[in-house]
């Protein structure tokens, strides 16, 4: 079976790491698979590349084309060829985007919109949580499967070891918040005004974006505490990445997170209230030690491998 990933190469780092180590776990459970990255932003960004994807398309048999976000799979379709395509749905193609205060902006229906009637014409639908199948009304076509976790690669590495390659003040107690903080979704606010509740100066605030993909398995075992105060998510890779390397969280109830967290000791749950959130940072903080979140990544089967398992027999259906 050959497959090709169509997907944005429009960040800093080109392909999203995220599709990226999707496609080598399926690689890697025999399927022999293509990239395909869309260079250019916005709908007219976009259209330009069907060309250029019908002409790749002409040179190279494919059995299954699999988009990645909403306009990958118009790109795709509005090549007009007679492959089937599969999407995968990621977030913000399917619920928009918000503003500082959590409110939908009025551009986010044109996404919304467009993945709707996008679902008419692709052979099946994959969304990473259950909150996003919300979203899907052809439920005939919808898979529910989550990014999977490099296990191999998020592990647990002395701390000492990573705040010296970071070059990070061990002295710190180290709260990392891996989102974009211009990112009005992710809501970086929030973080800030629970952390001046706290009242402790050893505290920094660690907010490396953007990051090599390579350097985040660095920052999660330097730091003490992961914090995620988004207001919409499908089903965050940082999260399991997290668990993965048994750091204590405190994140917002957002996506599938509480599912993943599950009664995971050191890890919290907290409200959008930013007494809350200082509660639940001292929490974490005191907890004091490494979690137990790697089980529960392996139990939950959200390793990569298992993963590209479940994608595989959706091919497979498909073919």
């Amino acid at each position: 079976m050959k497959v090709l990933f169509v997907s944005s190469g429009n960040s800093e780092f080109g392909i999203s790491p995220i599709v990226k180590n999707q496609g080598e776990s399926l690689k890697q459970n025999g399927i022999d698979l293509d990239y395909f990255t869309i260079k250019g932003k916005g709908i007219n960004g976009y259209l330009k590349n069907i060309p250029i994807l019908k002409k790749h398309l002409n040179a190279n048999h494919y059995d299954i084309i699999h988009a990645h976000y909403g306009f990958c799979g118009w790109v795709s379709l509005l090549t007009l060829k007679k492959i089937p395509v599969i999407v995968s749905l990621m977030g913000s193609d399917t619920y928009g985007n918000v503003d500082l205060y959590g409110k939908k902006k009025i551009n986010s229906y044109i996404n919304i919109l467009s993945s709707k009637i996008l679902q008419l014409f692709v052979k099946k639908i994959i969304v990473k949580s259950y909150n996003l199948e919300n979203y899907v009304y052809l439920k005939n076509k919808v898979k529910i499967i989550p990014n999977g976790v490099d296990i191999n690669k998020f592990r647990h590495i002395e701390k000492s070891i990573c705040l010296e390659k970071l070059n990070i003040d061990i002295n710190n107690k180290i709260i990392l918040f891996l989102g974009n903080p211009s990112d009005a979704r992710k809501n970086y606010k929030l973080l800030k005004e629970a952390i001046s509740l706290v009242n402790d100066v050893c505290i920094k605030i660690i907010k490396p974006y953007p990051v090599n993909n390579e350097e985040i398995v660095y920052f999660l075992n330097a730091a003490d505490v992961l914090v995620m105060t988004s207001f919409l998510e499908g089903s965050p890779n940082v999260i399991k990445e997290a668990m993965a390397c048994n750091l204590p969280i405190v994140s917002t109830d957002v996506g599938d997170v509480k599912e993943i967290i599950g009664d995971t000791e050191g890890c919290f749950i907290c409200s959008y209230d930013h007494k809350d959130v200082a509660d639940k940072i001292k929490m974490a903080l005191d907890y004091g030690k490494r979690t137990n979140g790697r089980e529960q990544i392996i139990k939950l089967g959200l390793d990569s491998d298992s993963i590209a398992k479940k994608i595989i027999k959706v091919y497979e259906e498909v073919v």
